[in-house]
């Protein structure tokens, strides 16, 4: 605008123009495989939705918010045939996404991320029991300043520990805690339910996680494990469609 002595409002209509005519060159789009994700707007409490063609890598629809009325226009523009032609679709535990798919994808089966799954645990599980931990030991300051300032080293992936000395931290810790031990291990197991070779497998790797949970008898594992049994078909998806949302990353 500054460089042309153009006001700001006239460089976006241009600028709106030329990207509708470099759009209208592109073939129409005919997706079988979707990613959809949500994202926030300038670091607020604004979320936009976004699809992409799990396939073609195509980004298909962007729009504001994240609920079912937000994401229903792409499948509206979509149509009945292309919805009809979808058959799985990647996303976090988004109950508005599942809804939406449901209801306008007849043939379509939904795939949950691990990496969302995963995030979801460490902060209703393992971030949650470390709080307690911590309040049970408040008599006892040195230990329960050790749990309190554990909050990275039990979140981060292992692999990801930057230093042995942090390795070996993390090794004291669990073995000092057997309820962060618990967890932790389970959070391993979880991760495993995405890998299995056959949904015969995935099956009894389910049930195995499950009794583990409730036998923890630890609250936070037990009402997590309650939770994620409702979403128990868009896990066991992934055996036949090893899709993710990390297709959108660089996007």
């Amino acid at each position: 605008a500054q460089m042309f002595g153009l006001h700001w409002d006239t460089v976006r209509l241009l600028e709106r123009r030329a990207l509708q005519a470099a759009l209208s060159d592109l073939p129409k789009a005919q997706p079988r495989r979707l990613v959809m994700d949500e994202f926030a707007l300038f670091k607020g409490h604004r979320y936009a939705s976004v699809v992409l063609d799990a396939d073609t890598r195509r980004v298909l629809w962007i729009g504001e918010g994240r609920s079912r009325a937000a994401v229903r226009p792409f499948f509206e523009e979509l149509g009945p045939e292309g919805c009809a032609r979808i058959e799985a679709v990647a996303m976090d535990m988004n109950t508005a996404f599942d809804l939406e798919v449901r209801q306008h994808c007849p043939n379509a089966r939904v795939v949950y991320d691990l990496f969302h799954v995963v995030a979801k645990y460490g902060r209703e599980v393992i971030d949650r029991v470390r709080v307690d931990e911590a309040n049970r030991l408040r008599h006892d300051k040195p230990a329960r300043q050790v749990i309190k300032q554990a909050r990275w080293l039990l979140l981060r992936n292992p692999q990801n520990l930057k230093t042995p000395e942090q390795q070996v931290r993390l090794e004291d810790l669990l073995a000092a805690n057997h309820a962060l031990m618990k967890v932790y291990l389970m959070k391993t197991e979880l991760k495993t339910l995405w890998t299995p070779s056959t949904a015969w497998g995935w099956r009894s790797a389910w049930k195995q996680w499950l009794r583990h949970a409730h036998e923890s008898e630890i609250p936070a594992l037990i009402q997590f494990a309650k939770r994620l049994k409702s979403y128990w078909r868009g896990i066991v998806s992934r055996v036949r469609w090893p899709m993710h949302t990390g297709q959108l990353e660089g996007i």
